[in-house]
């Protein structure tokens, strides 16, 4: 999938609070996907630390792109489970998130996925499982 395929993706899937959050494509191949989620002030909670409903939503996100891109393209899938760990606050500046398919099976996919602050520090790590509903 090229850049034009994936952001016509993410404006087709996306809920609009979701595709507000103006996630970019940076690279994909058949086992990876990394977005850029740009910063904005908006995305930061009372704390002054981007909100961790943020994280998740650009993770899960990334990780639907990696397996869209491993299957050659979007099919139907649920996340069946989001597990995360907020390793760092981010307080301001992008974030690259990036997802790998770790195991495809016939109806479950395995994913991890890391969220990097902008000095390359990991921020965030998840791990993902997802049901092919077709």
């Amino acid at each position: 999938m090229d850049e034009k395929e994936i952001t016509e993706l993410l404006d087709r899937i996306l809920a609009p609070w979701v595709r507000s959050l103006a996630l970019t494509p940076v690279s994909v191949d058949e086992e990876s996907a990394t977005l850029r989620l740009p910063f904005a002030g908006g995305l930061r909670h009372s704390g002054g630390v981007i909100c961790g409903q943020v994280f998740m939503a650009a993770a899960d996100t990334a990780m639907v792109v990696a397996i869209s891109a491993a299957l050659g393209g979007f099919k139907p899938m649920s996340t069946v489970s989001l597990n995360i760990s907020f390793m760092r606050a981010v307080r301001n500046g992008d974030v690259v998130i990036t997802a790998r398919v770790l195991r495809m099976g016939r109806n479950l996919v395995f994913g991890e996925v890391e969220l990097f602050d902008d000095a390359g520090n990991m921020a965030v790590h998840a791990t993902t499982t997802y049901a092919l509903l077709n």
